[in-house]
């Protein structure tokens, strides 16, 4: 028994000094963080063909499903086949016949959004880079969209960035595999087509705001609390003060005026959607969504993707920011106290059913 109370002061003490660490190792990083992006952020543009991932993927399989012998003259062939491929090329070029003709190129974006659209920066980045060589009677963009929604001022920049692409003339296609709705359907909806999965979420056209109010427990505890404003609107609603009817009154006014806007948006980028049946808030799973006009196709992203490898050059494009020598040294710590905490808690865990 004392054995157990003396291990357990040990965990206890343990923890709190891992969860100490990593405190000061994340207020550390977040510094590090803002100081980045207050001089503008320094990252790299990433490109990867993904023709070529699949086709490894392929290979790899049907090479899998062969016997020793059987591979190996199936790689013997495959590498015959390849150089061959590259004579022609190279004689096609020397006879002067003309440059190899081009595949037409779908370019992949990706799009992870939390409620505050974090991710819109980086999708600016890469957008700007496929417009500067995207050719807009060929070429096509897909972004592989997963949202929830969040800041309406956040998603209106980050469908604006989308409007930049149809802007061009240059083909645009959303995939939603999990969810694209509120603000992310905003973002959806400005694509030419928008390809979902079966039970992908949809939709959520409406606007929402919530918060508490604390007035009634100052008052019961002698606490005043007062907002002083200049401009009969500067404060509608507040936390701490007493609101009132005139105040919501206008915060309502507010809110349907932007979900007046909301509309407005999908409207015009999806003529055919019946707006009184789909645009009061409510969602719906892909089939669903299908059936009411709020995407044009059940399928994946993968799926979409792999068709297109048929027909074009398939190119993945991210901006990803690089990270400091202390931000590296930062998650790695970071990674081994939390792989720490988790073998500390585990063999305490294993100690209480002992």
């Amino acid at each position: 028994m004392e054995f157990l109370t003396e291990f357990g002061l040990f965990i206890a003490k343990t923890v709190t000094l891992v969860v100490a660490l990593m405190v000061i190792i994340s207020v550390i990083m977040s510094a590090a963080q803002k100081g980045k992006d207050d001089h503008g952020g320094d990252g790299e543009l990433k490109v990867r063909k993904l023709n070529e991932k699949y086709r490894k993927l392929r290979e790899s399989l049907q090479a899998r499903l062969r016997s020793e012998s059987e591979r190996k003259a199936f790689e013997k062939a495959r590498k015959k086949a390849e150089k061959a491929k590259e004579k022609a090329a190279k004689a096609k070029r020397k006879s002067g016949d003309g440059a190899e003709e081009e595949k037409p190129k779908v370019y992949v974006l990706d799009f992870d959004g939390d409620i505050k659209a974090s991710d819109t920066d980086s999708l600016r980045r890469s957008i700007t880079a496929v417009l500067s060589v995207a050719e807009p009677e060929t070429d096509e963009v897909v972004i592989r969209l997963e949202s929830g929604g969040g800041l309406v001022h956040s998603y209106g920049l980050a469908a604006a960035q989308l409007d930049r692409i149809r802007t061009r003339g240059i083909k645009l296609t959303v995939c939603v595999d999990k969810v694209a709705a509120s603000g992310g359907y905003m973002m959806a909806c400005v694509a030419d087509r928008i390809v979902a999965s079966p039970f992908a979420i949809l939709g959520s056209i409406g606007v929402v705001a919530q918060l508490p109010n604390f007035h009634r427990f100052l008052q019961k505890n002698d606490v005043d609390f007062e907002v002083l404003t200049a401009g009969e609107h500067k404060r509608t609603l507040t936390i701490f003060g007493e609101n009132t009817d005139k105040g919501r009154a206008k915060f309502l006014e507010d809110l349907e005026d932007t979900h007046v806007l909301f509309k407005e948006y999908v409207g015009e980028r999806r003529p055919g959607l019946d707006l009184s049946a789909v645009a009061n808030g409510d969602i719906w799973f892909g089939r669903r969504a299908l059936e009411v006009n709020l995407i044009d196709e059940i399928k994946t992203s993968d799926e979409f993707l792999i068709e297109a490898c048929d027909r074009a050059d398939v190119i993945s494009v991210s901006y990803e920011r690089k990270r400091t020598l202390p931000e590296k040294l930062g998650l790695a710590t970071s990674a081994a106290l939390e792989h720490t905490v988790w073998r500390v808690l585990g063999a305490f865990r294993n100690q209480k059913i002992q």
